[in-house]
């Protein structure tokens, strides 16, 4: 098999040929360093490229191998790393120039458990300044492009991310969802980006964030390595005090479950939303695919309120909780946006705080009680194909004016709701831009979710689509 080819296999085939001896970790990871290489001053997907460690890690793991030691489910296999999530004895910025050379003491509890596992750690995938937005610079770390089309952002802020797993530049990556920041660059980069229900992979340690909103998460480029992924990581762990009691049966087993009978409700807009025509079609046609699978598909009009002030509110307040001391200071230094939200969480009241807090419960019993009437919600993932990289957001969509989160309307209500939710790519543009359908389940139904991407999955395989940067 050529060198091009491996850095194109799932990592379940990988996991697999390395633990018969018929791939050896150590060329699977030079492979993906040499396309890295090459590749990465173009897309700036990873700001910290770890080669010795991962040659280290290789070494190690096919050491284990070749002694018969017992070994993990990725075994071998290469995965990066998002800039947020802390890793032992290796500089993580957050991407903020504040952390520029911070080196943490600790993994965070989801790396602790991939290198657990076996994984290969390849480096660190780009962020916005301690995520804070969905777009894909920083002051710090630069632009990240979109493989697709370089002139396009990936998304955020899990952009480095999403880049590397479409580019082949690794079969998995770890990053972070807060208010979209799997699902919007898995849409946007053509990959399987899946947000677990918010608990179910413990979070920490590292830097403060959104506690009740975000969660770690695997980006991939199929279903099952994803699931994969899942059986690794998920699981309670004392210091997430969040963090959920373990699932009987793996999540990879889920991907074979069978939907038919199902009730799915798909809706192209949340009765709030404005999509681009060319979005609402390839998401629609993916929905019905469902009803040929079996599903009883209703187009549904949910009735809820836009949350997006419950959502703004309470993020704003939280970051500035975070790092509003460190204005005075940094302020010239932080990204603009980041300052101009910082800024407004100051400005968020105890009462206001409270309020948001109310309205977010309330949103739950709205979203419950629709979801009690249908085992998934489909949606598209964003309201709109990759747009430029100039790190601007479209204040327009479908011909009409749109608040600063209405380009990703579709994501964060299920952070504020804590429900697992994923994005499967369903086809592109008529310029061969990437458009995602987002799939979301019911409390804790996190199976669910990957049963009926796998179902989709099969019956419209993506995995073999490939971005034009080789």
């Amino acid at each position: 098999m050529s060198l091009h080819n491996l850095c194109w296999l799932p990592a379940m085939e990988l996991a697999a040929l390395i633990r018969a001896r018929k791939l050896s970790p150590v060329e699977l990871t030079e492979a993906l360093l040499a396309r890295i290489e090459r590749l990465n001053p173009t897309l700036n997907a990873f700001c910290a490229v770890t080669a010795d460690v991962a040659r280290q890690g290789a070494k190690i793991a096919e050491a284990a191998i070749m002694h018969g030691e017992p070994l993990g489910a990725v075994h071998g296999v290469p995965v990066s790393i998002k800039d947020v999530l802390f890793t032992r004895g290796i500089v993580t910025t957050g991407g903020s120039r504040i952390f520029a050379d911070f080196v943490p003491e600790e993994d965070a509890i989801a790396v602790e458990r991939l290198k657990a596992a076996g994984a290969v750690i390849l480096g660190k995938t780009t962020t916005p300044e301690f995520g804070h937005k969905s777009l894909a610079d920083s002051p710090l770390l630069g632009v990240t492009r979109n493989p697709w089309r370089s002139d396009r952002t990936p998304g955020g802020s899990s952009s480095g991310a999403g880049a590397a797993v479409a580019a082949g530049l690794g079969p998995l990556a770890l990053g972070t969802d807060g208010g979209g920041s799997i699902r919007i660059p898995a849409s946007f980069c053509g990959v399987y980006g899946f947000k677990p229900s918010f608990g179910r992979i413990p979070s920490g340690p590292g830097f403060p964030g959104w506690e009740t909103f975000t969660v770690p998460a695997p980006m991939t480029r199929t279903v099952r390595d994803a699931a994969l992924m899942l059986d690794v990581l998920a699981g309670p762990d004392d210091r997430d005090r969040h963090s959920l009691p373990a699932m009987a049966g793996s999540y990879l087993a889920a991907c074979d479950e069978p939907i038919q009978g199902w009730s799915v409700a798909w809706s192209p807009d949340l009765g709030y939303a404005q999509v681009e025509p060319e979005v609402i079609r390839l998401t629609e046609e993916a929905a019905g695919v469902f009803e040929a699978l079996g599903c009883r598909v209703e187009t549904v009009a949910t009735g809820w309120e836009n949350p997006e002030e419950t959502f703004a509110t309470m993020a704003a307040a939280e970051m500035y909780a975070n790092w509003g001391d460190r204005l005075p200071e940094w302020r010239d230094r932080m990204d603009r946006t980041l300052v101009r939200f910082l800024e407004r969480g100051g400005g968020v009241t105890i009462g206001e705080y409270l309020r948001a807090a109310r309205r977010r419960r309330e949103f739950w019993l709205e979203a419950q009680g629709f979801l009690a009437r249908f085992d998934l919600l489909l949606t598209p993932t964003v309201p709109v194909p990759p747009f430029a990289g100039d790190g601007s957001w479209p204040r327009e969509i479908a011909g009409q004016k749109v608040s600063p989160l209405g380009w990703m309307a579709f994501t964060y209500p299920f952070n504020l709701t804590g429900q697992p939710a994923a994005s499967i790519p369903v086809g592109f543009t008529h310029d061969g831009l990437p458009v995602g359908l987002q799939i979301v389940g019911r409390r804790h139904a996190d199976r669910a979710v990957l049963a009926a991407s796998a179902v989709l999955e099969a019956a419209r395989p993506w995995a073999s689509k490939r971005p034009p940067v080789d």
